[in-house]
């Protein structure tokens, strides 16, 4: 027997290796644990929010790792690929089980532009962009965009670096000084030399997502559409589901689908997507970009659906039948940030449902979330000014345009100029969900070896 990536199955499996150690690969473990597998994980904080569920080895231990699981996953994309690539053909060699998801999707998911083009070769619809490798090509670009546009580095980037908006002729000369180091793989924007990206500006209404699951049969099952709601660049609140989208539902599953089976994927996938008007004046989605993981918009689905994401990556990690992904009751999930909340006043509020990941307090850090899933739909807004009541960082959540049901403004990428409003499709703010800056394996120096 073979999977859909012909990796033979030859040996029962126990335990899961895990690569990253974050919150996600502490809800991956437990979902795991009901099934009767234990995971370990490979990740260079001893102290990761993974640890309360099985061994933790650090990167220089990978020989280790490999030998104490029996099939591979992640919750980290920026992991190395060529970590990635050596698990897999350890799979391919019949040593072990499987790495889920196949190292195609983190090449692509890493890298701005080509995840693009993989989008449009799909005939999925995105923003307008353009590759620049020299400020000619950026000039090139701006003229047949028009302005304004957004500049970015295609890989790498974070906390706003890596990324510049052009609003006038005279910002391309100082944004391509500010990014061309990336091009030719100088300095610290990028480790790796990579083309920018260019892309054009549009509006959009709402942000919303849509995660699927795809077995090693090539099954597929797919999540509601939620929509989405940040806070400087990061996840707040997720509402599941997305209210008013059931005709774009058909749009983004159509997409999703598209995007795992052209890439023989296995597991959890989350579809970032924008809601704006085709030439015709109706509502469509565009592509934004993939997460090849579990994903925060997906973390209600613990109380929310029939099966979690979590244990669907699992059970597809696995080789088992996918669980359905229906949604039991509406649900809203927000995001702690940088300080806890006193849990008790947060657990008298009727639905709501806690998650801490047992990390130390830091400023817009995700240490936590919550999921409020009160018996009557009717009481989900009041039972959500509750909770933004004893939240200690409020994400925004206070202000009356956070309000459940009124049409949400999008905030990311958000730039006035003149007289009108324009938003960037892409977030270059990545939303870390795995806390990427200080709970994963240090992807800039270090790149695991395996024996052969």
């Amino acid at each position: 027997m073979t999977t859909a990536n012909a990796y033979p199955v030859t040996q029962n499996i126990r335990t899961i290796g895990i690569l990253g150690g974050g919150q996600l690969g502490m809800m991956l473990a437990e979902a795991a644990m009901p099934l009767g597998y234990q995971c370990v994980f490979l990740e260079d904080n001893a102290d990761c929010p993974a640890s309360l569920y099985g061994r933790v080895f650090h990167s220089e231990q990978l020989e280790a790792f490999i030998a104490a699981a029996d099939v591979f996953t992640l919750e980290f994309e920026n992991t190395p690929t060529a970590t990635v690539e050596q698990l897999a053909n350890l799979s391919k060699s019949g040593s072990k089980q499987g790495m889920f998801p196949p190292p195609i999707a983190l090449d692509i998911a890493q890298d701005r532009l080509k995840e693009k083009q993989m989008f449009n070769a799909l005939e999925i619809a995105t923003v307008p962009f353009k590759e620049v490798n020299s400020e000619a090509e950026l000039q090139q670009a701006c003229s047949e965009l028009g302005l304004p546009i957004v500049l970015k580095t295609s890989r790498g980037g974070y906390d706003g670096k890596g990324q510049f908006v052009i609003k006038q002729d005279s910002d391309i000369k100082v944004a391509w000084q500010d990014l061309k180091d990336a091009v030719s793989g100088q300095g610290e924007l990028t480790p790796t030399p990579a083309p920018l990206i260019a892309e054009g500006f549009i509006h959009f209404s709402r942000e919303v997502s849509i995660i699927a699951a795809r077995g090693q049969n090539g099954q597929m099952r797919c999540y509601d559409l939620v929509e989405n709601h940040h806070h400087h660049g990061i996840l707040a609140k997720t509402q599941a589901p997305a209210v008013g989208t059931s005709h774009l539902l058909k749009q983004a599953t159509d997409a999703i689908t598209t995007v795992m089976n052209h890439l023989g994927y296995v597991g959890v996938m989350a579809l970032e997507l924008f809601v704006t008007k085709d030439v015709r004046g109706n509502d469509a989605v565009l592509a934004n970009e993939i997460a090849p993981r579990v994903h925060n918009s997906g973390h209600w689905s613990i109380e929310g659906a029939v099966t979690s994401q979590f244990e669907n990556h699992i059970r597809a990690v696995v080789n088992l039948p996918l669980g359905d992904t229906d949604n039991v009751h509406p649900a809203i999930m927000l995001n702690v940030l940088g300080q806890y909340p006193d849990i008790s006043a947060v657990l008298a509020i009727d639905g709501a449902h806690y998650h801490s990941y047992h990390k130390a307090e830091r400023e817009d850090r995700k240490i936590a979330h919550i999921t409020l899933m009160p018996n009557d739909v009717a009481d989900l807004e009041p039972a959500l000014a509750k909770l933004v009541a004893v939240l200690p960082n409020k994400v925004g959540l206070d202000k009356k345009s956070a309000t459940v049901n009124n049409q949400p403004k999008a905030t990311n990428d958000q730039s006035t100029i003149g007289n009108d409003t324009v938003k960037a499709i892409e977030n270059p703010q990545v939303d870390t969900d795995d806390d990427q800056t200080d709970n994963a394996i240090d992807v800039k120096t270090k790149t695991a070896k395996v024996k052969k």
